[in-house]
């Protein structure tokens, strides 16, 4: 930080003080993951104040000449990193862009088909304190309890008797594939659209580790935050069929002008996901992945679905007699981020739950592999099970911190 410290010390004591959180813990949120510099640099860069509302070559300010170029530059990687005929990239959120798709095609209280949060799905997919479902009229589809997996039956069942005109995929926290081109082949049958909210997941499609839903779905969004290893902000992907009708959405319907420093680091962060580093990355997220469903399993812990497919692992503690609350205060006090999580079936309220989500992309990031899990799924283990031994606990702290200064997110903070 250059001009930081003496213009408002208080807010970079506070960011010197995030910055040493991320370094001196063990961040296993599956929503979240550790950008490059390079990210940030564009994050921050001139492009924060440029008023720009409209797209390349339709601006309704002037001075757009360097704004067109950057956003028809990150439209055309985006493209081709998913193979997609059509790409906005001005949503600012990933709810932004779920609510631009709804409102894209969509009516006033339209009917929509999508997942149940408590099985997986996400606030923005119609849950009753998200504003979406003041707006659509929602019917969720679950799991099959025995199974703990998407029931395909069901959504068929479902679509033929609700008849929606959207039909949503995508999760939260499910660990496992989803079949898109089933779920596309159910809304064909009966005339709807399909969308697929792929924010969790994105970087592992874009690797091509996992199936995409690009082609088989009308529109497909994502944040670039996630497994994607960017910055924050949202990304609408649709069939050229569509573009318009997302385009007017956004803006004149929902936006003004863009935030083009985030234009920017989806820029970047799209053209560091084409290189081959990235896609060994993501192989080696889900290889974490499956090891830390292993290593729980192992333990005595019951896995979810008996294991994961994608970056997460769904973690039952009922066989230790933990709630999700205590491990993951537990967990927190000793440097390892996890957060609490509903299970299929769960009996505990959501903010109690009986499980936790355990998520690899930010370890992996760091260099981690499968030694090192083995490593935190015992510290885990340890912590959780003596969450109110304060000496254990500090004996797991030490160890959490040996592991960080040994694979640091970024060689040094600096104030140059």
């Amino acid at each position: 930080m250059q001009y930081l410290p003496s213009q408002d010390p208080v807010v970079a004591r506070i960011i010197r003080q995030e910055e040493s959180r991320i370094e001196n813990t063990l961040d296993l949120i599956a929503a979240e993951n550790h950008a490059p510099r390079s990210i940030f640099e564009a994050q921050g860069s001139i492009f924060s104040t440029k008023a720009a509302e409209g797209y390349p070559g339709s601006r309704f300010h002037a001075g757009c000449g360097f704004a067109d170029e950057l956003e028809i530059l990150a439209i055309a990687r985006a493209k081709r990193l998913f193979g997609a005929e059509h790409a906005n990239l001005q949503p600012h959120s990933g709810v932004a862009a779920n609510l631009a798709v709804y409102f894209s095609v969509l009516e006033v209280g339209d009917r929509i088909l999508t997942m149940k949060l408590s099985d997986g799905g996400h606030l923005s997919h119609g849950h009753p304190s998200s504003i979406t479902s003041k707006c659509f009229h929602f019917k969720h589809y679950g799991l099959n309890l025995e199974t703990e997996r998407i029931d395909y039956d069901e959504i068929g069942e479902l679509a033929h008797s609700f008849k929606p005109r959207m039909i949503v995929a995508g999760a939260s926290s499910y660990p496992r594939l989803i079949d898109y081109e089933k779920m596309a082949e159910i809304a064909r049958s009966i005339s709807a659209y399909f969308m697929v909210d792929m924010a969790h997941i994105a970087g592992l499609v874009a690797a091509g580790v996992i199936p995409s839903p690009v082609s088989h779905a009308d529109f497909v969004t994502f944040t670039t935050y996630k497994t994607l290893n960017g910055g924050r902000g949202g990304v609408i992907l649709c069939r050229q069929e569509h573009a318009q009708k997302i385009s007017k959405t956004i803006f004149p319907g929902a936006q003004g002008t863009p935030s083009l420093n985030l234009v920017a680091a989806k820029a970047v962060c799209f053209k560091l996901a084409l290189e081959p580093e990235f896609k060994e990355r993501q192989k080696k997220t889900l290889e974490n992945a499956a090891a830390f469903a292993a290593g729980f399993e192992k333990k005595g812990y019951r896995i979810v679905t008996g294991g994961t497919d994608n970056h997460l692992v769904l973690v039952d503690l009922r066989s230790k007699a933990l709630t999700g609350d205590v491990a993951e205060k537990a967990l927190e006090s000793v440097g390892i981020i996890v957060n609490r999580n509903v299970i299929p079936g769960d009996p505990q309220r959501p903010d109690i739950t009986s499980g936790i989500r355990v998520g690899s992309p930010a370890i992996t990031t760091r260099g981690m592999a499968a030694q090192e899990v083995a490593q935190i799924v015992d510290l885990m283990d340890i912590a959780m099970l003596n969450n109110k031994n304060h000496d254990v606990l500090e004996q797991v702290s030490q160890q959490v911190a040996d592991l960080c200064r040994k694979f640091p997110v970024y060689k040094t903070y600096t104030d140059s």
